[in-house]
């Protein structure tokens, strides 16, 4: 289980991910559920940190996210869960990575809303 607010505080989140895309974690929101969807991001860690590898993948993970919310016409995505191995954990200050040698990956579930 790694830090939400640290992925979101780093150097990638602040570079990749749009402010005008709100989202919230563990939780809903106001406005219409255009639908639910899971995003399942691997990401290299050989030689890396395991943190470091992990807040990409969850980085990616989110992106994929607003893509969808773009195409949905959603301005947010709510109800963030951790989705490992198709258990969903539901922390608003964590996320689970698995990581290992060689690859480390982030899986979570979410709603998009208008």
């Amino acid at each position: 289980m790694l830090s939400i607010e640290d992925a979101l505080n780093s150097d990638l989140a602040k570079e990749k991910l749009d402010p005008n895309i709100a989202f919230r974690f563990a939780r809903g929101g106001k406005g219409k559920v255009l639908g639910e969807w899971v995003s399942n991001k691997k990401t290299n860690s050989f030689g890396k940190d395991n943190a470091a590898a992990c807040q990409r993948a969850f980085i990616s993970a989110l992106l994929e996210f607003q893509e969808r919310a773009r195409k949905e016409d959603g301005s947010a995505v709510v109800n963030i869960r951790s989705y490992y191995k198709s258990e969903e954990i539901s922390n608003a200050k964590e996320y689970m990575c698995g990581s290992g040698f060689l690859m480390a990956g982030v899986a979570l579930k979410a709603q998009v809303l208008k």
